[in-house]
């Protein structure tokens, strides 16, 4: 490689030839650093295990940050990192054209702050922006709808036919409660967070039933309440909380290891009466075997909440831990609940596909 005699080039990194590259500009005619030269150059890569003290930009796809390393502008991505935000970043991982870092701590918050509603916000992996105010969420979804059509279909951005066929995202009017199913799981290890684990607080480890933990296929952040779905779900959530671990039921979550264990889903839906318009609410416990006994003591519990008219058992014996069973039982009321929709009314199954957000 052929180089001006007036410069020392900085290490590159061989097969990486489309990468950006920095000079360092330097008297010496033969092309050396001079030897009265104390600051050693930055490596273009931060290498793993390394901490940096970054600036959150934008939002990438799935929510994360988009960052850059000072003074060479590598891209640096960051999960709950949010725009504005400073914060120390340790490098988890790196790929050929951009790295990957964990938050260790906030050195300033993010713009647009506001205070999560959920508790669990901070830990859950369904609500990653919730303390960004939603009108930024707006503009950081169409920023990421814009440039993504803009590289498929090859459009350039002074394009006008382009700009005038982009229309502005329509936000949704309900922020919360507005998901008319929402499936939770059943396990064997109840997951904390890091800053509750390292407090040692009551009640780590164990059974649990909510979400699973962002990364974790075999660990469960136990829920008692979720802002995505309506409340009279989130009353039979709470009400089966607060039975189905009593040692009495000889009830198991499924393992997912040993394939070992009863319970594997817990699935909500809501719907709404056709004559009355007051919501309806389907339960359906995803099982590995049929064994209705063991759930008699929750359908007589649930049964009693005003809004549950159907109480369903989805068998799946297979390892898999999807929520769709082989056989389904009806334990209580009806089979299917009901919902309007532009003026026509729809029977849902436990197993039906329909568009989560009823009301956008």
């Amino acid at each position: 490689m052929a180089m001006s005699p007036s410069y020392g080039v900085r290490r590159l990194n061989s097969g990486h030839w489309f990468q950006k590259f920095r000079s360092i500009s330097c008297s010496s005619v033969d092309g050396n650093v001079p030897a009265n030269s104390k600051s050693k150059p930055q490596s273009f890569f931060p290498k793993r295990g390394q901490t940096l003290e970054l600036e959150c930009e934008t939002l990438a796809f799935k929510g994360k940050g988009v960052c850059k390393v000072e003074d060479t502008g590598f891209i640096v991505m960051c999960d709950r990192a949010l725009p504005g935000e400073r914060f120390v970043g340790r490098v988890t991982r790196r790929k050929d054209n951009y790295a990957e870092v964990t938050k260790v701590k906030t050195i300033s918050p993010h713009w647009d702050f506001v205070d999560a509603p959920c508790e669990h916000a901070s830990a859950c992996g369904g609500c990653k922006t919730q303390s960004l105010l939603y009108e930024a969420q707006i503009r950081a979804k169409e920023q990421q709808v814009h440039e993504l059509v803009m590289h498929v279909g090859k459009f350039s951005d002074k394009d006008t036919y382009f700009n005038s066929m982009m229309k502005p995202i329509v936000p949704c009017d309900i922020q919360f409660h507005y998901r008319n199913k929402m499936e939770f799981s059943f396990g064997t290890q109840k997951w904390l967070p890091r800053e509750q684990y390292q407090k040692n607080e009551v009640g780590s480890g164990g059974y649990a039933l909510g979400l699973h933990a962002p990364g974790f296929f075999d660990k469960v952040l136990d829920i008692n309440k979720c802002l995505l779905q309506s409340e009279p779900a989130n009353k039979v959530l709470a009400a089966i909380q607060g039975c189905w671990r009593d040692p009495q039921l000889g009830l198991s979550p499924f393992n997912v290891h040993s394939h070992e264990g009863f319970l594997k889903h817990l699935m909500l839906r809501t719907g709404r009466d056709i004559d009355t318009g007051l919501p309806e609410v389907m339960v359906n416990f995803v099982t590995s075997s049929y064994k209705p006994q063991l759930l008699n003591p929750l359908v007589e519990k649930i049964s009693a909440i005003p809004e549950v008219v159907s109480i369903v058992n989805n068998v799946n014996t297979s390892v898999g831990n999807t929520s769709i069973g082989e056989e389904e039982y009806t334990l209580y009321g009806k089979c299917s609940i009901t919902e309007m929709l532009r003026g026509l009314s729809f029977q849902i199954s436990a197993n039906s596909f329909f568009q989560t957000n009823t009301h956008q």
